[in-house]
């Protein structure tokens, strides 16, 4: 029996209904992690130190979709718990042509201005391989952000089986054109980016069809209606989630900066062979909160407060079960992880699987800002939700970023992400609290 947003929630349920969520968010962030894998032992080091030096510039322009999915969700699910499907479905519409527009235009301007960007940021000898690889990976920039909505949507629409199924479908697309491209073809970033962009079409576009034509969700496209105050009030409770990617972004390229400044190259390699993993183990807090976002919108548009009080507390338990999981993982990972990407180089592989040990004490705390800012999200309190975000991804992080390496080099980097993420989850449990008699969860 399928489970529905109005369904009481037991662990069990709970785990079954976000899987979905999850393994999508893991599989989008496994486009990222192949394309390293493969530029990094097919293309050589410098390819590859230019593949994570552009990304998070590449994300800035693609973070609309998850603000556009995140705050649309969460308006569309509290209008279905008042009972409005109709307006629901014009409202779906509307969130899904302005994003998709706005996209284009990001593309274009992205395409234009990319290499002075990367002069900006420093690319210096990587300036050519960034310019290459991007200028590829823009192309698809209108697929990516319908991907990033879908995702959210989906589960808005009662389908994340379908969902993960199509993330699945694009995820195995990557893996095999990369090998094909890079490793057969000997493509280089080139074929990595080809890849990745191919990839990102079967996702956007797949679940546009879908949704076009009659289908058995609670969700059907048709002719948006123009609704002004909607999509203010949908981007303003998304912002958040857009301020989270954008500023994780604009930090990864001070990072990036910082790296250069203390380790050059190799310091630049070994983060972005970090971040792979950083990015998949993120992905499960990202995915289950975006999972369980519209059933808390749900439950807060019926005014099922004991119901908010049942999802609050299971997933405080749940973060904090999969952030000690996590960081064991790391642990044990740490290694295999500097040999299947940087092995091939003495050095960078040390400095990869030193740095790693130390970073995977993250891993304990960073799970409850992102659901705290999702939960927030999901009440349509964009406000609490974009200071959480903003607190957790800009304000500490920079501050610990250009404090730490000044007393301890390389490793102050380290230490400034596992202390940043401590004070976002003080933060974090501060609103929890504060809040906690308004909304009453």
């Amino acid at each position: 029996m399928a489970i529905q947003l109005s369904d009481h929630f037991t662990y069990k349920k709970l785990f079954r209904f976000t899987l979905p969520s999850i393994a999508m968010m893991i599989f989008t962030s496994v486009y990222g992690v192949v394309d390293g894998f493969f530029v990094s032992n097919f293309a050589g080091k410098t390819p590859f130190a230019a593949l994570n030096f552009i990304i998070p510039f590449i994300m800035v322009l693609g973070a609309a979709g998850f603000m556009f999915g995140a705050g649309g969700s969460a308006l569309i699910s509290k209008t279905m718990g008042e009972g409005q499907k109709d307006r629901a479905n014009r409202l779906f519409s509307l969130f899904v042509v302005v994003p998709a527009a706005l996209s284009v235009v990001l593309a274009l301007l992205g395409i234009l201005f990319l290499p002075q960007v990367a002069a900006i940021l420093g690319a210096g000898d990587l300036l050519a391989d960034c310019v290459l690889y991007g200028r590829i990976l823009l192309l698809a920039l209108p697929a990516f952000t319908l991907q990033m909505e879908f995702q959210t949507f989906f589960v808005t629409a009662e389908k994340p089986q379908l969902g993960f199924l199509v993330t699945v479908a694009a995820g195995v697309a990557n893996m095999v054109l990369d090998a094909l491209f890079v490793a057969g073809f000997r493509w280089g970033l080139a074929g990595a980016a080809a890849a990745t962009a191919l990839s990102q079409l079967v996702g956007g576009v797949i679940p546009l069809v879908y949704f076009f034509c009659p289908n058995s969700s609670l969700l059907r496209l048709g002719k948006p209606t123009w609704d002004g105050r909607a999509l203010l009030k949908g981007t303003t409770n998304g912002f958040s989630e857009l301020l989270s990617n954008i500023s994780m972004s604009l930090v990864g390229m001070l990072y990036n900066m910082q790296l250069m400044r203390y380790a050059g190259e190799n310091g630049v390699a070994a983060y972005g062979a970090i971040l792979y993993v950083d990015f998949i183990f993120v992905s499960v807090f990202i995915g289950y909160s975006v999972g369980t976002a519209p059933v808390i919108g749900y439950h807060y548009g019926a005014g099922g407060t004991g119901e908010l009080k049942n999802l609050y507390k299971k997933s405080l338990v749940l973060m904090a079960a999969f952030g000690v999981g996590m960081f064991a993982l790391a642990q044990g990972l740490a290694t295999p992880l500097g040999l299947l990407f940087t092995g091939y180089d003495a050095a960078l592989f040390e400095m990869t699987v030193h740095g790693f040990r130390l970073y995977a004490f993250s891993f304990l705390t960073v799970g409850f800002a992102i659901f705290g800012s999702s939960f927030f999200t999901a009440l349509n309190n964009g406000l609490i939700s974009a200071l959480i975000s903003f607190l957790r991804t800009v304000l500490f992080e920079v501050v610990c970023l250009f404090l730490f390496p000044r007393f301890f080099e390389l490793d102050g980097i380290w230490y400034g992400i596992i202390l940043s993420r401590a004070l976002s989850l003080s933060v974090t449990f501060a609103f929890l609290a504060g809040f906690r008699r308004h909304y009453q969860y």
